[in-house]
Formats: structure tokens, C-alpha cells, sequence
């Protein structure tokens, strides 16, 4: 199976299924030099990991990280980072009676079609869970990031159509986003949108969003024309994360209701700076940052574990119309969850073009 390996410079490849042993992840082309400990990689992990609050799957995994290479005396060696995250609780037997029988809306029937054989318990590898080895690679990314002061910030700004009002001030997203579990920087509309969650979840069912992403201090010049813009590596990213269905950069969608005269971002000189008044095209200009705070959303599908009622499908041994019922344990609104894991995403893409920019030193940071 190809396609596991993002990035060029700082390259992210994880392994491992969702009911199997272990995940984990290799990142090469960190630097030597940062400082880097378990607690610094458990601490990203903490904020994706299930069974935190009744809104979420009750799996009960600690998500303890395990650093096997790439680091001694407490900074990186340049070499090859490997870390294993061992799957704890792990139950596979609501998926014995549907393994010839996918679940719409999931990879099931696509990797049954393509590879013939696949790992059927809990998705495998293209469950959810598989996302808890980007989180651990973007740990190592964000830590190198953070000593350029490049902040990444994402909240939840929709569920179910329920719009949250964002402030203007970062400082105050930042305080309101840890008052509640969605992350949400409105905290009216986060009591609304929990409620609209509690009620599907008694219904068996299950709700999607909108997670905002701001970018802050980040430098000009990431980015390469063309067919490496800043955009299409951050939207190839984040849509590489299987809840994400759609993503869109400043404005996004709303450009199509717009003159050209009402979205120019217009220059000016800030103590010898080049800035734009306004901020409609997101950060990037062309594919490559303009120096403003890059912004962006993506859009998350509800999770299609529901079980309000029986679901159509095909039976592939008989090739014949057939009903399933899902049973297991899925989040009823997986937008919180998904929060760390575009971050980390973010964070890897941002990294690989420092390097590639020259902002970082391939080498050493010492």
C-alpha cells in the first residue's frame, strides 16, 4: 500500500491499523539540536485521544508514546525519529459479523475493491484511529515551529449549522476554546451546539462542522509556484485526514459572492513592513504566505457510525442486497477530535516548507 509518506524535506510516514498492535510514526529531517522529550509528544496526544468526555467514543486508550530512535540526551540527532503508540482496548467483535458487509459512507467497500484483502476490524487503516501518529509527528513539528513564534490555532466555528462568533482577538479564541470541550471560541453557541449533540447521540446519530484555522507569525516566502503553492500542500494536508470534506482559504467560498473591488487586500507600510489592510485571500498570495495570518476552515462529515436505524449494503460473498446494524464505539461528533490532528497536519506542512524555504536549517538548529 502506497501513499503513506507526506512532505519532503521533514517527511512523516506512519504505520499500523486501528485494531492492530501498535501505530506509530517515522518522521526524517528534523534537525539536531531540539530539545525534545515523551512528555512533549503526550501532551498533543492527551487532546486526541478517546474516552475524555461522554461526547466522545468510550475506547479507553491512553495513547502512551514510546520513542524508540532519533533521540539523545534530550535533543534530536538528525536521525530518524520513530515512535510506537500500543492499541490497549481493543474490541473486534462487532466487526466479525459485517466484514463482507461495508458500511456506507466508509473506505470498507473501496479497499475491499482495490486490495482484495484488507484489515476489516475497526476501519484498520483507514480508521480514525490512524490519525494518533500525526498527532505525534506534528508534536516534533510544532515544537520545531514554536521557535520561530509560529503559533497555530484551530476551533470549532459550526456544527449542525449552529455559527459560532468569533473574536477579534486572539488572546480572547485563545482563553474561551479551553472553557469548553468543542473548542468552540463562542461559548453561548457552544452550549447550543453541545445540546444538538447530546440529542443526536440519544438518537443514535451523529452531526458534522466547521474547524477554523488561523496561522500566525508565519514568514514570507513558503511556498513554490506552481504545483507546490502553500495552499495545495495545506489542503492535500488536511484533506488527507478521512473526516475532512471540503477546505477553503480566506474568504473561500465566499469570493463567489463578491465584487473584486469589495475583497482587495490593499498594502501598506507597518515601520518599514509590507501589510495588507484586510486579509480576504487568507495569508497567500499566489501559493507562496505574504507575511499576514494564513486562515482557512475545513469542513467535517458526520461520523457514519450511526445506529438509528438499519443500514442497506451489500453482502460481497453473495453479491446480494443486504441490511446491517452498526454496533461499536464512535464519537458522535468527531469535530472535536479532529482538532489536534488537522494541527498537526498544519504544523507538518509548515515545517517541511521552512526547511525548504531556508527559514530552518536542514541540519542543526545548534
Amino acid at each position: 500500500m502506497a501513499g503513506n509518506t507526506y512532505g519532503k524535506a521533514f517527511k512523516v510516514t506512519t504505520f499500523g491499523e486501528s485494531h492492530g498492535e501498535a501505530l506509530g510514526v517515522i518522521v526524517d529531517g528534523c534537525p539536531a539540536g531540539l530539545e525534545l522529550d515523551e512528555s512533549d509528544i503526550q501532551r498533543e496526544l492527551d487532546r486526541r485521544k478517546p474516552g475524555t468526555s461522554r461526547f466522545v467514543s468510550q475506547r479507553k486508550e491512553r495513547d502512551r508514546v514510546k520513542i524508540l530512535s532519533g533521540i539523545f540526551d534530550g535533543k534530536t540527532l538528525g536521525t530518524p525519529i520513530c515512535m510506537v503508540i500500543f492499541n490497549e482496548d481493543v474490541n473486534s467483535r462487532p466487526y466479525e459479523k459485517i466484514k463482507y458487509k461495508p458500511r456506507p459512507n466508509h473506505a470498507d467497500i473501496t479497499y475491499f475493491l482495490k486490495y482484495k484483502h484488507y484489515d476489516y476490524r475497526g476501519g484498520g487503516r483507514a480508521s480514525g484511529r490512524e490519525t494518533v501518529a500525526r498527532v505525534a509527528a506534528g508534536a516534533i513539528a510544532k515544537k520545531l515551529l514554536s521557535k520561530f513564534n509560529i503559533k497555530i490555532l484551530a476551533y470549532t466555528v459550526e456544527i449542525y449549522g449552529i455559527k459560532a462568533s468569533v473574536p477579534k482577538s486572539v488572546e480572547q479564541i485563545e482563553m474561551n476554546i479551553e472553557k469548553n470541550f468543542l473548542r468552540c471560541p463562542d461559548l453561548d453557541a457552544a452550549k447550543k451546539m453541545e445540546e444538538e449533540i447530546e440529542r443526536a447521540m440519544k438518537q443514535g446519530d451523529s452531526l458534522g462542522g466547521i474547524v477554523e484555522i488561523q496561522i500566525l507569525n508565519v514568514p514570507y516566502g513558503l511556498g513554490e509556484p506552481v504545483f507546490d503553492k502553500l495552499e495545495a500542500d495545506l489542503a492535500k494536508a488536511i484533506m488527507s485526514i478521512g473526516a475532512i470534506k471540503g477546505i477553503e482559504f480566506g474568504l473561500g467560498f465566499e469570493f463567489s459572492r463578491k465584487k473584486g473591488s469589495e475583497v482587495l487586500d490593499e498594502f501598506y507600510l507597518d515601520n518599514g513592513k509590507i501589510k495588507t489592510r484586510t486579509n480576504y485571500s487568507g495569508g497567500i498570495l499566489g501559493g507562496i504566505s505574504n507575511g499576514m495570518p494564513i486562515v482557512m476552515r475545513a469542513v467535517v462529515k458526520p461520523t457514519p457510525s450511526i445506529k438509528t436505524r438499519k443500514l442497506k449494503t451489500i453482502d460481497l460473498l453473495e453479491m446480494k442486497e443486504t441490511e446491517i446494524e452498526i454496533s461499536g464505539r464512535h464519537d458522535p461528533c468527531i469535530v472535536p477530535r479532529v482538532i489536534p490532528v488537522i494541527e498537526a497536519m498544519v504544523a507538518i506542512t509548515l515545517a517541511d516548507h521552512m526547511i525548504r524555504a531556508g527559514y530552518i536549517n536542514p541540519n542543526t538548529l545548534l
